[in-house]
């Protein structure tokens, strides 16, 4: 457990807090243009949202490192990236169908384009980082972020995330984050920014890694 400048203290998730930890992501991105592009029916949002966190929470939990705080206001879910996968699981994609439903198409899209662009250098992934919407603008998710942060520094490991929105984006940047290029999602969707943390060294901040798409395979 640890105690950060501004008196947020912060310590890893355990199962017992899923539920509160759950409502904190289904809130905290229930609205915004990704939310909007990938279920436009705000009646169906927060009832999908809550099913498909859960399942990213508890995923978190099993493969990740997931943070919160001591009055479980906020969460974080980091995920060790030493070598770039193979590809998405089926086992995932059948249970992202059965917590979006009609909605899976595009969750499914968005998954794999995020997973198409990703950096091939090793690094964390911050998969979600998520603020009570009636806490936010306190300094809590900077703390969450902050804690990580100095693990891997530590270890000279960068980091990467997905920002959805401007105002992320320029907190990243004030956290030491470089924007690479953007990503636009399809049939009129937001702008995402890719954002890296690398570790600088004497020739001044790290470069964005290599990204693109996989090679095909050819046919034989």
């Amino acid at each position: 457990m640890t105690q950060t400048r501004n008196r947020v203290t912060v310590r890893p998730a355990t199962h017992d807090d899923a539920g509160p930890l759950i409502s904190v992501l289904a809130e905290a991105f229930v609205d915004g243009p990704v939310a909007d592009w990938l279920i436009p029916d705000p009646d169906d949002r927060r009832a999908v949202y809550h099913r498909y966190f859960r399942k990213v929470l508890l995923h978190g939990l099993a493969h990740g490192e997931v943070d919160t705080t001591a009055d479980l206001a906020a969460v974080a879910i980091w995920y060790p990236r030493p070598e770039r996968p193979s590809g998405i699981p089926a086992e995932h994609l059948a249970a992202l169908e059965q917590a979006t439903g009609v909605y899976a198409p595009k969750f499914t899209l968005l998954d794999a384009m995020f997973e198409a662009f990703h950096p091939q250098e090793p690094h964390h992934h911050l998969a979600y980082l998520a603020v009570c919407p009636e806490r936010q603008n306190r300094g809590i998710g900077t703390a969450l972020l902050r804690h990580h942060h100095r693990q891997l520094d530590t270890l000279g490991v960068p980091a990467y995330l997905e920002a959805s929105n401007t105002r992320n984006r320029e907190l990243y940047r004030r956290l030491g984050y470089r924007a690479g290029p953007p990503l636009i999602l399809p049939t009129a969707g937001p702008t995402i920014w890719r954002m890296w943390r690398g570790q600088p060294s004497a020739a001044g901040p790290a470069a964005f890694p290599a990204t693109g798409p996989r090679p095909r395979r050819r046919a034989r």
